[in-house]
């Protein structure tokens, strides 16, 4: 180690001190009288070569005039100067001397001369400079304890910081009062500190240490503090010595950055505003103030913007404080528990003109999830969000509903909206009001409240509060934004989902829609229940790829392609071709459109998933399903979707059909194929989407497994509670994406209400259909329907016996709420209602056909086809 920063072994005399100078004694005349063995040492002459020789001998030059030496030790009246002095060996050595008067007569010794090495000298020096000015000039507090830990010395800039109190026998935790140790990892007191120091010898490096000084009582200070032992060049210890300095503003503004990181990074975590508000108070509290309040304009929580001017004549509602907070404060009623609203989504039941269900069975349109908690503390659980360090409950400081806050018109809350800049107010308690605002008019404000603090706001927190509130209002903007597009999306896709569907015959059914929760925003998900002739219905679920308007919007296109299909009393499988064959052409030719950025596929035979067009619809899945109540036959097919969980209410059975799955929607290449069940009456079918089962944390097959287990444990239950149950056992949290859910009970018709006849190929028949038809009416007792009925028979009759060739079959059924009539042939060729004219001998029997009953058409069958036509049953 270098002689400049040398610490061991260190002797603190000076160089000049009697001691350890290099003496020599002078006559009146200069000449050596004296000679010391260290001046021997240090110019190397032995005394028997200097004695009686003049000083100036020895000196090579002669540096000025003497002048008054600083008072060093044991040398009080010295008078001291830099020489150069010849070594014995011709050596020129740079030294410094002292000299002591010792007597005033003319014989004698008349001076004593101390001599030393020159950089010896200004090192030490030095070293007193340094020591001067650690204890009068140093703005670093010194204190010096002893082994007891009681101070015995402090340097003036302690003094100066502490005030005039005398110190003296003082332990370290009595200088401060309300003293606490900041750093992690150490004491909870300064004397335990510094007695491990003592103990060890280990330094204690900047230990951040807050409390109230002797000359600020009422402001809290910030001191870094290092610790170190003293002892003696015998290793004896004497004490520690404390070193601090006063880093209360850069403690202050590190910890206004840290609050600015934290808040960058837990302020905004969803699309939620309650949410968000409470996050700002979590990061805000008690760090920068003791509470606060956030009131928004009644516009922004539906997703509206304030248009500019408009801002103060808006209402303002509360969505996170205390209650009372700040209203109390500046007149204002506190309108009831203020706090923070349930965050949107955080109940997940549908819209009040939601989808309807059908039969008498199908119940609400609630979803049945869990209603949100709440705690002993009368507040509503918003989420599973942590309070954090805000105090949220112990204070009374939560959410509540959202109701207006009536602030009166000098309120600080309203200038602020008013004027778009903060305003602070009082010294007691104290308040920080700060416009929310992104781009345009004010979103709300944010009230800081200060009761506790000893500080109350002032002009170093306007940045800090501007900044925290900035980044909060960017958020608050993003979730606005949102719930306009969510709120659109939801709107639309209720409007666009099965209402006031109609009881049937066939079936009986209940549904459940659970819009996603997630930021993503509403899904595509879908189902429908379709009335088909010969009282069959046609059973719909489906799911469209993607979130927001443009899937709500892309599964009503296709909710309507299938009711429209649906209607013309296809297959399943040829409706879902046809389904897929319309989705294609419109994806390609969105992609050929002027402006596309997708592009069409290449018109190759094989086109694979990176030739899709960017359509939402493309690859979307669909399951349709046909049920019959006269044979208890259901024919279903699938592209791309989950099928169905069925179970057999003959044996209790659960099972999941095979249904070949055939690809997703408008991908094409492959067939989709059609698979027939036959189902005892009371089974139960259960339709969903992915959504109902499947989650990042849980496996589809475990969703299947707990949804059979649903159906079997409760397959008695009315079907609006079985689908209540279902969701909630299944989706008990938030939901990631959305669930449709169609539970179908399936019914048979008796068989006193199906009566069929064979007909043979004459003429005659007709006259025999009539009268058969006649007495079963009369026999069902709707003798209003036989006239009617006669009447369409003999023109369905008659058109089979005359254009088609074969069997002829008329059939009557009767269901709940309808007369059905058909007639079935060999032929393929529908019939089309024409306009006879006036000279026309026919021409007129599907136009009376068409007049004097509800509804009429034509369906294929695989050995021709049947023309039906509806009536609906006086009623009882």
């Amino acid at each position: 180690m270098g002689a400049v920063n040398a610490a061991e072994g260190s002797d603190f005399r000076g160089p000049l001190d009697a001691t350890r100078a290099a003496t020599a004694v002078l006559d009146a005349d200069n000449r050596i009288v004296g000679w010391s063995p260290a001046a021997e040492r240090l110019l190397g002459y032995p005394p028997d070569e200097a004695l009686g020789h003049p000083i100036g001998r020895l000196v090579v030059d002669r540096a000025g005039a003497y002048q008054i030496a600083t008072e060093l030790p044991g040398a009080a009246h010295a008078r001291r100067q830099v020489l150069h002095m010849r070594h014995r060996d011709g050596r020129i050595i740079r030294v410094t001397t002292a000299t002591l008067p010792l007597s005033h007569g003319e014989a004698g010794p008349a001076r004593l001369l101390a001599v030393a090495d020159a950089d010896d000298t200004e090192r030490w020096e030095a070293l007193q400079s340094m020591l001067r000015g650690l204890a009068t000039q140093s703005p670093v507090g010194l204190a010096i304890y002893d082994t007891e830990l009681r101070v015995v010395w402090t340097n003036f800039a302690l003094y100066r910081e502490m005030g005039s109190s005398q110190y003296a026998g003082l332990g370290p935790d009595d200088m401060v009062t309300a003293g606490e140790v900041l750093s992690a990892g150490y004491p909870p007191t300064l004397e335990e500190t510094m007695r491990r120091v003592l103990d060890s010898g280990e330094p204690v490096i900047e230990l951040h240490y807050r409390g109230r000084p002797p000359v600020d009582p009422d402001h809290d200070h910030v001191w870094s503090c290092s610790y170190y032992r003293l002892q003696d060049t015998d290793g004896t210890v004497l004490g520690v010595c404390e070193e601090t300095v006063d880093i209360t503003d850069r403690y202050l503004a590190q910890q206004r950055l840290d609050l600015l990181v934290r808040a960058g990074g837990l302020v905004g975590t969803t699309l939620d505003m309650s949410r968000t508000a409470r996050e700002l108070s979590a990061v805000a509290v008690p760090q920068f103030a003791d509470s606060v309040t956030v009131d928004l304009v009644d516009a922004v929580l539906e997703g509206d913007q304030p248009a500019p001017g408009t801002a103060r004549s808006g209402r303002l509602v509360r969505v996170w404080g205390r209650p009372g907070a700040a209203a109390a404060d500046h007149g204002a009623p506190a309108g009831g528990p203020d706090g923070a609203a349930p965050p949107t989504g955080a109940a997940r039941s549908p819209a009040p003109d939601g989808p309807a269900t059908g039969s008498d069975e199908a119940g609400s349109d609630d979803t049945g999830s869990a209603d949100a908690g709440s705690d002993d503390t009368g507040l509503v659980d918003t989420g599973p969000v942590d309070t954090g360090p805000d105090g949220s409950r112990a204070d009374g400081v939560g959410p509540a509903a959202r109701e207006a806050v009536a602030y009166p018109p000098d309120a600080p809350q309203l200038r602020c909206l008013a004027t778009g800049h903060a305003v602070v107010t009082g010294r007691g308690p104290s308040s920080l009001v700060v416009p929310l605002r992104t781009d345009g008019a004010p979103l709300g404000v944010v009230t800081f409240h200060r009761e506790r603090h000893p500080d109350p706001f002032d002009a170093d927190d306007l940045p800090v509060a501007d900044e925290l509130v900035a980044r909060t209002a960017v958020c608050i903007d993003n979730a606005r934004r949102f719930t306009r597009e969510h709120t659109a999306a939801l709107t639309l896709q209720h409007s666009l989902l099965p209402r006031n569907l109609p009881r049937l015959s066939a079936v009986d059914f209940a549904h459940r829609y659970l819009p996603a929760d997630s930021k993503s925003g509403v899904g595509g998900d879908w189902f429908d229940v379709v009335t088909l002739s010969g009282a069959r219905v046609g059973l719909v679920v489906g799911d469209v790829v993607g979130h927001g308007l443009g899937a709500a919007a892309t599964m009503g296109r296709l909710r309507t392609s299938v009711r429209v299909l649906a209607r013309q009393d296809l297959a399943p499988d040829e409706l879902l071709t046809r389904l897929d064959d319309l989705i294609t052409q419109a994806a390609e030719e969105e992609a050929a459109a002027p402006g596309s950025v997708t592009g069409g596929p290449p018109p190759a035979a094989g086109r694979g998933a990176g030739d899709i067009p960017d359509d939402q619809a493309v690859g979307a899945t669909c399951l349709y399903a046909v049920y019959d109540p006269v044979t208890g036959v259901c024919r279903l097919a699938r592209a791309g979707h989950p099928a169905p969980v069925v179970l057999d209410a003959a044996t209790g059975a659960v099972t999941v059909p095979d249904v070949p799955p055939g690809p997703p929607l408008g991908l094409g290449g492959l067939p989709f194929e059609t698979v027939e069940l036959h189902l005892p009456e009371g089974s139960l079918l259960a339709l969903y989407t992915d959504g109902l089962v499947r989650d990042r944390d849980r496996d589809p097959d475990t969703g299947l497994d707990g949804l059979g287990v649903l159906l079997a444990d409760h397959r008695d239950r009315p079907l609006p509670e079985l689908c209540d149950r279902v969701v909630t056992a299944l989706l008990p949290g938030p939901v990631e994406d959305d669930a449709a859910l169609l539970l179908v009970r399936t019914r048979m018709l008796d068989g006193d209400s199906i009566v069929t006849w064979d007909l043979a190929a004459g003429p005659e028949e007709v006259g025999r259909a009539r009268a058969l038809a006649a007495r079963q009416v009369a026999a069902w007792g709707l003798d209003e329907l036989g006239f009617t009925t006669e009447i369409v028979v003999s023109e369905l009759v008659t058109n089979a016996l005359r254009y088609a060739a074969g069997p002829v079959q008329l059939r009557l059924v009767r269901d709940r709420s309808l007369l059905i009539c058909e007639v079935s042939d060999t032929g393929h060729t529908a019939p089309h209602l024409r306009r006879a004219a006036i000279d026309d001998e026919g021409g007129r029997g599907l136009f009376l056909v068409a007049q004097m009953t509800q509804h009429w058409g034509t369906r294929y069958t695989a050995t021709g086809k049947t023309i039906w036509a509806e009536q609906v049953l006086p009623p009882p």
